[in-house]
């Protein structure tokens, strides 16, 4: 899947990946700082049904939501410095334990992504568009 959208179009984009990739337990997304990855989780978060507001867990490193009785971490790995220290903080053990696990920079600990994992990049095209490439 390759779409070009505005950042007023986010919800939209949100739903249609919920609604393709709902049966994926984990997602990452790759793209720069200031892309927009968790503007579009919390798109996917209301598409999914969570009425609370998500925000970046960067210092905390995951948050957890439950929604129709599914489990669902959004994990930020930006200060993550190790492999290891990603498996101290807990998130494997978190992705294996979730019904959806939402990553943003999985490059601080890729051997943690599983194989299966959707793969959502995304490119600033100009202040209000971006591109997302999304393979799974």
């Amino acid at each position: 899947m390759d779409l070009i959208y505005t950042l007023d179009q986010t919800a939209p984009i949100a739903a249609q990946l919920v609604k393709k990739y709902a049966s994926k337990p984990v997602w990452v997304f790759q793209a720069p700082m200031g892309a927009g990855k968790t503007t579009l989780i919390a798109a996917i978060g209301k598409a999914l049904g969570i009425q609370q507001a998500m925000s970046s867990p960067t210092f905390s490193i995951m948050n957890e939501y439950e929604v129709n009785g599914k489990l669902i971490y959004h994990m930020d790995w930006y200060r993550i410095e190790s492999e290891a220290e990603a498996r101290q903080a807990g998130v494997e053990a978190a992705m294996d334990e979730a019904d959806l696990s939402l990553v943003e920079w999985p490059e601080k600990a890729p051997n943690l992504v599983p194989e299966n994992a959707v793969v959502l990049n995304i490119e600033i095209l100009d202040p209000n568009h971006r591109r997302i490439f999304v393979s799974s």
